[in-house]
């Protein structure tokens, strides 16, 4: 890499950082001030060819190691994380921007994970079968892939990757990690702490660039698996490329998250949580309330409630004990800035305006105030869109039918909540609706490492979710033994098809 005075971030490989080859960067920022603060490397082919190598070559020795080791590996690196991960959330709002308090909960919420796969003995076992036919037994076992891709975005760049890298690991696979080239540290962050628990030489690997490095992980064959989260478009194109390739691919894409707010609901709870869902980390979330239905007659009692604690938000630099922070980029910044300007010309009502926020932080900074919008239409760009920024649209309606057919009919499945104190409608909402995760009285209903996250419809492209046992089976493939000790000599010749007796 060129050397323009400004720390480099490279990639990762045999526990150990790698310069590469190309001579192509990317500047990183400090949302907060809009400095660059560093350099990451964008990977060429040969880049991508060296990472992925190193991995494959630490493959069968991780393979045949112990569960007993691979999982007091695990253990240590549990135990470091819990240790530092205030080095590490400080690490997150420094490229991300999302407020201390936000970044810790992130990889609090990552580390779940890790004490999940802490517990692969068990989720490893296989079932036996004794004499399942004459002197016959036959017994199943799951086996790792060999190495996986991990694609990550870069709002979660800890948490994100930690649903995927501890039971791959723990499963005896071997991980290349391509984070987002616009939080590219949190990687080689954890690359360190890994090689620190004892982890071998190539089991770990961060490859850092743009997407070369990401097709480079889609067409390798040496690639078994890829795990990504992401925008709909481009989760579309990595299962189709990865599948192409003959991959198993888990593709999460994009959201537009709906909250039902029935007649009967507590609205002070209700207006809290969609203060809490839709600003917090400036609503770059996939799990983000970006869209509140408001039914029968409590449109404007809520919006009135959501309006008073929006304004109250303090928006500035996440070191500062601020609510919220900026947003990632100046570009992304504009791009919502630029919906909320299309609502107000479509005739939504703009009931709080976060672009003239008075920010306390940096002028350069990318800052966005909460922003609310009411009257929003399903034919607006402000609802059609996944924003990824902290704007929450108010749709009205009359009945809990309505709702329910809003909800249904949108392209995206990823998350929803609904709000009210009658146990027979949550219920027939929780039947009803065609979403992945539903939330009662519970704006983010993000499940516990051993449940499975993932949605519905355009919110995921392949058939598994991350974490939990569907996380297991995604890193590794069954393999059924059918074994016989008898004397071969005592079977004789028979051609027909076995036949259990």
């Amino acid at each position: 890499m060129a050397n323009t005075g400004q720390p480099q971030i490279g990639h990762w490989a045999d526990n150990a950082v790698l310069a590469g080859t190309s001579r192509n960067t990317a500047p990183v920022t400090n949302p907060a001030t809009g400095e660059v603060t560093g350099r990451v490397a964008l990977a060429g082919a040969e880049d991508a060819r060296a990472v992925i190598a190193a991995a494959k070559a630490a493959f069968p020795a991780w393979r045949d190691t112990s569960l007993t080791k691979r999982v007091s590996v695990l253990f240590r690196f549990r135990e470091l994380l819990n240790e530092r991960r205030q080095e590490l959330a400080e690490i997150i709002t420094s490229e991300h921007g999302k407020v201390l308090s936000d970044a810790l909960g992130e990889v609090t919420r990552g580390q779940e994970v890790v004490e999940f796969a802490c517990g692969m003995p068990h989720l490893l076992k296989g079932g036996f079968t004794e004499n399942a036919s004459t002197g016959v037994d036959v017994n199943s076992v799951r086996q790792p892939l060999g190495v996986v891709g991990v694609i990550s975005p870069f709002n979660f760049p800890a948490m994100v990757p930690m649903w995927f890298f501890p039971l791959a690991i723990a499963a005896g696979n071997t991980v290349v990690l391509k984070p987002s080239e616009k939080a590219p540290s949190s990687a080689l962050w954890l690359a360190r702490l890994w090689a620190e628990a004892g982890l071998p030489d190539g089991v770990f690997n961060v490859l850092q660039g743009d997407k070369t490095a990401v097709d480079a992980l889609l067409e390798h064959r040496d690639v078994k698996a890829i795990s990504f989260v992401g925008s709909t478009p481009i989760a579309r194109y990595v299962y189709a490329q990865g599948t192409a390739h003959g991959k198993r691919v888990q593709a999460l894409g994009g959201a537009k998250n709906h909250a039902v707010v029935l007649p009967d609901a507590d609205l002070d709870l209700a207006a809290d949580a969609m203060v809490n869902a839709g600003f917090g980390s400036a609503g770059e979330r996939c799990m983000a309330v970006s869209a509140v239905v408001a039914v029968g007659g409590v449109g404007d009692e809520l919006v009135a409630k959501i309006a008073e604690r929006a304004r109250s938000l303090v928006t500035g630099d996440g070191t500062r004990g601020s609510d919220m922070g900026p947003l990632v980029t100046a570009a992304h910044r504009d791009k919502v800035a630029s919906y909320v300007d299309a609502a107000e010309r479509d005739g939504a009502k703009l009931v709080v305006d976060g672009r003239t926020v008075r920010a306390d932080g940096a002028a350069d900074g990318f800052w966005l105030g909460p922003t609310l919008l009411d009257g929003v239409r399903t034919d607006m760009s402000c609802y059609q869109d996944e924003i990824f920024g902290p704007v929450l649209s108010v749709l009205r309606v009359d009945t809990y039918e309505e709702a329910l057919q809003l909800v249904n009919d949108n392209p995206y499945g990823n998350g929803t909540a609904v709000f009210t104190n009658d146990g027979g409608a949550a219920r027939r909402f929780r039947n009803e609706v065609e979403v992945g995760m539903v939330g009662i009285n519970v704006p983010i209903p993000v499940p516990m490492a051993y449940y499975s996250f993932g949605g519905w419809k355009s919110s995921l492209f392949g058939d598994t979710h991350a974490h939990g046992t569907e996380g297991v089976h995604f890193f590794t493939r069954a393999k059924v033994v059918t074994t016989r000790w008898l004397d071969p000599s005592h079977g004789g010749l028979n051609l027909g098809f076995p036949q259990n007796a």
